[in-house]
């Protein structure tokens, strides 16, 4: 049997945000509002308390004073899902790349960059599994479930912190 999903939610720059989780992991960072995933279900739990390593991880990066995140994550999705989030964390943060260079990581043909798109909008994890740092192959900021404003928002932010440029 499951574990019961637990939830919390975290006031950030970016408006607030939910943060899921079981016994494995987290499983879901979403900025709120948000239709669909983001929906506490009747047999969800809250647990301000026992998800403080994350919240806590959380006001940190808003701070910049974290790059790297070490909480447990348990992202649910296909494998061709979870190994594209699995690429998405190997990006350092305060860099970009684009959907073309993780197909061509991933040893997929360039024509994957798509199928790669499509993977980054469904990331049940934002910010931990840095999605954001995901731009077009003309330098562009495209394509973030949370809003543009949002992925530019969170790119400045990383780029002010780690001290260079992300284009």
């Amino acid at each position: 049997m499951s574990s019961p999903t637990r939830f919390t939610t975290v006031a950030s720059p970016i408006d607030a945000l939910m943060v899921t989780a079981d016994d494995e992991g987290v499983t879901g960072v979403f900025c709120l509002p948000h239709t669909g995933r983001a929906q506490p279900q009747p047999d969800w739990v809250r647990d301000d308390v026992g998800l403080t390593p994350v919240t806590d991880q959380l006001a940190a990066y808003f701070a910049g004073e974290l790059q790297d995140f070490d909480v447990p994550l348990a992202p649910r999705g296909t494998p061709f899902q979870t190994e594209v989030w699995a690429a998405l964390r190997a990006i350092p943060y305060g860099t970009t790349t684009t959907y073309g260079a993780l197909a061509t990581q991933l040893g997929k043909p360039l024509g994957a960059s798509r199928a790669i798109g499509a993977c980054n909008g469904r990331n049940p994890i934002s910010v931990l599994v840095p999605c954001h740092r995901v731009i077009g192959a003309d330098g562009n900021v495209i394509g973030y479930a949370g809003g543009l404003d949002r992925k530019r928002w969170l790119l400045a932010h990383e780029r002010r912190h780690a001290g260079g440029t992300l284009f």
